[in-house]
């Protein structure tokens, strides 16, 4: 039996109740999406136009931001398609480019956010050899690093997943996700390799989620000993924190609605269990760092004041 698929379109099922308010529903994803784009867009030109802001912390916020617009991307613009169609089909192709994009976005901002608690650890438990060991090079490795390891395990993943002979369509969701589709494989199909490189994935991940835990633990130790450091950890790391409990609690409740998720919920709350962690960090990262780091609201609100003038 060859091992190629026989499916080559799949069934988005995610919209079935939505028929009545699907205008509705259109006009205010449409809103949203357009302010993630505006807020995030922003924060990087400010970042990229304000040679002031061409420091590591801020570098890394960019990346953070570009993150952002990378993972929306993959879901909002096939979403509103759906919203204004009958039928929420997407190809095979399609469907295997969104799996790899939600994916490797979910897992390139916990990259990011570990690079940057590195980042913090050095500046505040390390200030004498910072940028000696931040430097250009190295900062633009652990760019590389955050982007790359992600792309790298999810292009093998997704690649062991376009090998398996599909005997299904149907995908119970709003999105192409990887382990759906391996749900959706043949009776016959080979799926040992795509699940030990789903537990080396998680293995991955889940050492940079202890290595952020790990230098937690340092920089509040160092901070309770030094009102400075206090200081400097309430402007600096705080924004960093939040955007961490945000990504984390809205991957828990991704992961356990697909591990203890029930059909009998109403499939509203399923969709919002669902795509939450598309929805609220995106949003909330560029609000969090605009409001809090003290260059960038200085830099908002001097734009606002040069606008107001002209």
């Amino acid at each position: 039996m060859d091992n190629v698929s026989v499916v080559n379109i799949f069934i988005l099922s995610g919209l079935n109740e939505t028929n009545n308010y699907r205008l509705t529903l259109f006009t205010l994803t449409l809103l949203y999406y357009c302010v993630i784009l505006f807020l995030n867009i922003s924060l990087i030109l400010i970042i990229i136009l304000d040679e002031n802001l061409h420091e590591p912390m801020y570098i890394l916020l960019c990346s953070f931001c570009i993150n952002g617009l990378y993972g929306t991307t993959g879901f909002f613009p096939k979403f509103l398609l759906d919203l204004l169609t009958s039928s929420q089909q997407i190809s095979y192709e399609g469907c295997l480019l969104q799996a790899f994009v939600m994916y490797s976005f979910a897992c390139c901002d916990l990259s990011i956010l570990a690079v940057m608690a590195y980042d913090r650890y050095l500046a505040i438990c390390r200030p004498l050899h910072y940028h000696s060991v931040m430097s250009k090079r190295r900062l633009s490795q652990l760019i590389c690093f955050s982007w790359l390891t992600p792309f790298c395990v999810f292009s093998v993943n997704v690649l062991l997943t376009s090998r398996l002979k599909l005997c299904r369509f149907k995908i119970q969701s709003l999105f192409c996700v990887n382990w759906m589709i391996v749900k959706l494989a043949c009776a016959d199909a080979d799926t040992v390799s795509n699940n030990i490189v789903a537990y080396f994935a998680i293995f991955i991940f889940m050492f940079h989620g202890f290595f952020i835990i790990w230098t937690y633990m340092h920089l509040i130790s160092t901070c309770v000993r030094s009102k400075d450091d206090r200081v400097k950890f309430m402007q600096t790391c705080l924004p960093h924190l939040t955007s961490l409990i945000v990504f984390a609690v809205a991957v828990l409740f991704d992961l356990m609605y697909m591990r203890f998720g029930s059909t009998d919920l109403p499939q509203s709350l399923q969709n919002f269990f669902a795509i939450e962690f598309l929805l609220i960090p995106p949003l909330m990262n560029p609000v969090i760092y605009g409001f809090k780091l003290t260059k960038i609201r200085n830099r908002i609100i001097l734009g606002f004041v040069h606008v107001k003038r002209k």
